[in-house]
């Protein structure tokens, strides 16, 4: 139990006791072992000495992201009377079984089924899925040696042989797949079938410890002696086949070898997902360790899983700085990564190639497409920080692009086909405007700076706001064919809006010395009424009439407030009906609602990553982390972010 750091979290509410020592000394109100393991035996005795209530606790059957200490599990049972695979007497998730639940729970059930297979969640969900044959088949699932729940559930070793017997015989023509536990895939224990077992022609051994979501999904039938993966082949709706007495079994929802224990009547399944998933157990979220509902624990580990396993892997990435290769080891969790330097070249076995934006030497490219290896292209999210990326502040998210990059006019990219060519649901299309209206209740932009107030001039009738950037950025370089400096746009609106009061805001890292100032851009006044040097970017948006810019961002974040949006260039918001546009691109003819963009920008394109636990995270968990970071204390830089900014402003001179 010591092992498991999660385990004062799971027990919220409750306060622990630690070691024999102190258990003997002091007044307790329970006495808590794992499971039915020998470690328990001196618990056992303290309860009956002391006369005290004996608790056993043994993993939720949703537990974690992967095995082992490295994921301690976010779910924990808890039994007063016995424990769920003891099947010689009665235990506490035999009750919930059994009790009859209410309509609104057996609601939840049924979603909760429908969510597990949405979410392709197993009881650990670090590997990748083991694949299903393309023929028909039945799934045999073997476990450990010595394995409790076998002597406990009235089996043993024999059952495993008359079970593959079974399946063999029971299905002439068939394939049958072996699925080995993924403890024997890891060469930690050893499983029931030797190799002469497994000589019939139409056995599949799937012995590397894959995810078995797609095995149950497809199934014809699923033999276990007392494994999980009958409960959860359930869930599937595949029929079950129990060759000993697990919980999920004589309840009229298998088709069970032994007789069952007479406690048992015949329920349905969503007595059985309710009394296991809801009430028999206890879960936290493998963020902050709070405790949660299932649901929210299932959503966030299929959350993972499915970024974790959507690219190929190896992946070689090129040119990352050591500061970038730390960051992009959390957002491609799950990958198999390897850093190379820009000089270099592709390994052999390369499945992608992942670069910073556009920045792959040409020899570089020429290597990847004479061996046809896709690029990654990686770049910050639109929702980044609480401070500056040339400040070496840490984001929460970055984008990691196949086709292109977002700020490309040049050619397509994920983001731009997914505008393009994208549908969404009036469901995903309500989440979106429940984020553009938190974004802008709560003030989230992307660096989220702190800066002095600024109030419209008294009487003026127009107010314009003129947004500048970092002139030698890439995304005015592959996404403003016209007009490229801000000197120029500054001029270019005056003369587009003559009679407005025009204020012309730099961009933060030219203010902070970080980036140099564009050409000319030093006599911006003569172009406009004001400079802002100090001024949120935010704040301004409830004070302007208009907003100009050639390709920034803040176009974007103008437009989730309702703000008019004229573009110079051809930023990735431009040419989709919600902006007034100067310039056309002819990928472009398609008219969205605003919360398309919203759901295409912020849901779909980026990746956010949790700063407390290093795991995925959904924008609106994203958006929570961006608001508790803004409130707390600004920690001072570091001494390598100093260096880098000194030698950024040396550097750009």
């Amino acid at each position: 139990m010591l092992e498991h750091p999660t385990v004062p979290a799971l027990l919220a509410g409750h306060s622990l006791v630690i070691g024999r020592r102190r258990c003997a000394q002091q007044p307790l109100q329970a006495v808590l072992v794992w499971g039915q393991k020998p470690s328990g035996r001196w618990g056992e005795q303290l309860a009956r000495r002391r006369g005290l209530p004996l608790w056993r606790c043994e993993d939720a059957f949703v537990r974690s992201l992967g095995l082992g200490p490295d994921s301690p599990p976010l779910g924990l049972l808890l039994d007063d009377t016995g424990i769920y695979y003891d099947a010689s007497r009665p235990s506490r998730l035999e009750r919930l079984i059994g009790r009859d639940h209410s309509d609104a729970e057996l609601e939840r059930a049924a979603a909760l089924q429908r969510l597990w297979r949405e979410q392709r969640v197993s009881k650990y969900n670090g590997a990748p899925e083991a694949p299903a044959p393309a023929e028909p088949f039945v799934l045999v699932v073997d476990q450990t040696a010595g394995d409790l729940s076998i002597q406990l559930g009235q089996a043993s070793a024999a059952q495993f042989s008359a079970m593959l017997a079974a399946a063999l015989a029971e299905h002439p023509g068939r394939t049958v797949v072996v699925k080995t536990h993924p403890d024997v895939a890891a060469g930690r224990k050893r499983g029931h079938f030797r190799t002469a077992d497994l000589a019939d022609p139409r056995l599949v051994v799937e012995a590397g410890g894959g995810h078995p979501t797609a095995l149950l999904e497809r199934a014809e039938a699923v033999y276990v002696v007392t494994s999980q993966l009958g409960f959860e082949a359930l869930l599937w709706g595949r029929p079950v086949r129990c060759f000993g007495m697990p919980f999920y079994a004589g309840w009229g929802l298998t088709e069970d070898a032994l007789p069952p224990p007479q406690r048992r009547r015949p329920r349905q399944l969503d007595d059985l997902v309710h009394a296991a998933l809801v009430e028999g157990a206890t879960y936290i979220d493998p963020h902050r360790h709070q405790p949660c509902q299932v649901e929210e624990l299932i959503a966030a580990l299929g959350l993972q899983r499915r970024l974790r396993h959507s690219l190929p892997s190896p992946v070689e990435a090129f040119g990352f700085t050591p500061w970038k290769q730390r960051v992009l080891r959390r957002f491609l969790a799950g990958q198999r990564l390897r850093f190379r330097f820009r000089w270099q070249r592709p390994g052999g076995t390369t499945a992608l190639v992942a670069i910073w934006g556009r920045r792959a030497t040409p020899g570089l490219l020429r290597a990847a497409a004479r061996r046809r290896l896709p690029l990654l292209h990686v770049e910050d999210g639109f929702l980044r920080s609480v401070g500056l990326g040339a400040d070496l502040i840490e984001p929460i998210s970055w984008v990691l692009d196949r086709s292109g990059i977002y700020y490309d006019a040049t050619g397509p990219s994920d983001l731009e086909r997914l505008l393009a060519e994208g549908h969404w649901s009036a469901t995903q299309l309500e989440r979106a405007a429940r984020l553009r209206q938190l974004l802008v209740a709560r003030a989230i932009t992307k660096y989220n700076l702190e800066a002095p107030p600024w109030s419209r001039p008294p009487g003026a009738q127009r107010v314009v706001l003129v947004v500048g950037q970092v002139e030698s950025d890439a995304s005015i370089r592959l996404g403003a064919p016209g007009i490229r400096t801000n000197l120029a746009l500054l001029q270019a609106v005056r003369q587009a809006e003559p009679e407005a009061y025009l204020v012309y805001k730099p961009h933060p890292d030219v203010v902070a010395g970080l980036c140099r100032q564009g050409a000319g851009e030093s006599d911006a006044l003569h172009c406009c009424d004001e400079v802002l040097v100090s001024a949120s970017i935010q704040q301004l948006f409830a004070q302007i009439d208009a907003l100009h810019v050639l390709t920034s961002i803040a176009g974007f974040e103008a437009l989730l407030r309702g703000v008019p949006v004229h573009t110079w260039g051809l930023p990735f918001y431009a040419g989709w009906g919600l902006s007034h546009d100067r310039l056309r691109c002819g990928r472009r003819n398609r008219n969205l609602p605003l919360d398309a963009l919203v759901h295409a920008a912020l849901i779909d394109y980026p990746r956010y990553v949790s700063r407390h636990s290093g795991l995925f995270i959904e924008p609106e968990q994203a958006i929570e982390e961006l608001l508790a970071w803004r409130a707390g204390p600004r920690p001072p830089l570091s001494l390598r972010q100093r260096i880098f900014r000194h030698w950024g402003r040396l550097r750009r001179r």
